[in-house]
């Protein structure tokens, strides 16, 4: 199941290019990142993360010229003396975002899964950085802990675009270590395809929940992976191992079909069962839409 899933196609590919594949031919991705935020969460009603929030800290008499919308009107019924909530500002959100930088992640004609995860994850910093909460990163030998400021954010990107997707990786260690670096209760997102030890991966994405972050996951696929186009003879490779098998597509289709949506549904019914927000994202799908989709139902 896991091998056909990240395997390449080697027919040469053809047809025009969509919008998602023209904003991948942009190298900066900083700037990729500005063009897909821009007007991105206009007419939201309020930002589609927690940020500086007030947290109660303790009574004291009521002074004059104190804001009357601070007096706790319940106590001074029972007591008979007036007096105003104080309150101190909590820090801001940690959001740490892990991006899948494996082999399979190199699979797709024009936008690679790797390179649509790349735009969402510096969209996503983009958006946490902009609103003056910390974001990081860990993606393979990358780790950049969540840290607030226009120079970590140029950073972050720049460390996004230096990554090559190959070899193989361990998600659950992967998110562990992200979770397990954050010092308090934050915001933990996670980008891949899953095809690599799913049913430990969510385990920790569990873990992560339990311990009481909040949990996102953005599982990336592309379209040729869920309809396999293939009609002929051809030969597949897998990207992480290179291993090469010959396949008739009219004779695996129905099968890897069946396995495929076995697959993603499992991986969805996961997430669902832990409380962790979940979405499938489809690669012929504009960045932009994904992530809208994503703060809207956030907003709500």
């Amino acid at each position: 199941m896991n091998q056909e899933p990240r395997t390449q196609n080697r027919e040469p590919g053809t047809g025009n290019r969509k919008p998602a594949e023209i904003l991948s031919s942009i190298a900066d991705l900083e700037l990729v990142a500005r063009i897909v935020v821009e007007g991105l969460v206009s007419g939201l009603h309020r930002s589609p993360f927690h940020g500086y929030s007030a947290e109660f800290s303790q009574y004291r008499h009521y002074r004059t010229g104190d804001d009357l919308k601070y007096v706790d009107w319940k106590l001074a019924a029972r007591t008979g003396r007036v007096y105003t909530k104080q309150f101190r500002e909590t820090t801001n959100m940690a959001a740490a975002i892990v991006v899948d930088a494996s082999g399979s992640m190199d699979f797709g004609d024009g936008l690679t899964k790797f390179r649509y995860a790349s735009i969402v994850t510096a969209a996503l910093a983009h958006l946490i950085a902009g609103q003056g909460d910390a974001v990081g990163l860990l993606a393979r030998d990358v780790f950049l802990p969540a840290r607030t400021g226009g120079q970590h954010l140029r950073r972050l990107h720049a460390a996004l675009s230096s990554l090559k997707p190959a070899g193989t990786w361990h998600p659950a260690d992967a998110i562990r270590r992200a979770a397990d670096r954050m010092n308090r209760r934050g915001l933990l997102v996670v980008l891949s395809d899953f095809y690599e030890d799913d049913e430990a991966a969510f385990a920790e994405l569990r873990r992560a929940r339990r311990s009481g972050h909040e949990v996102v996951v953005f599982q990336i696929v592309s379209r040729a992976e869920i309809e396999f186009p293939y009609a002929r003879d051809l030969e597949v490779a897998d990207l992480e191992t290179g291993r090469t098998i010959a396949v008739n597509g009219a004779l695996a289709r129905r099968g890897y079909r069946d396995a495929i949506a076995a697959f993603l549904e499992r991986c969805r019914a996961r997430a669902g069962a832990d409380a962790v927000e979940y979405s499938l994202v489809v690669t012929d799908t504009p960045p932009e839409r994904t992530l809208r989709t994503f703060l809207l139902s956030r907003g709500r």
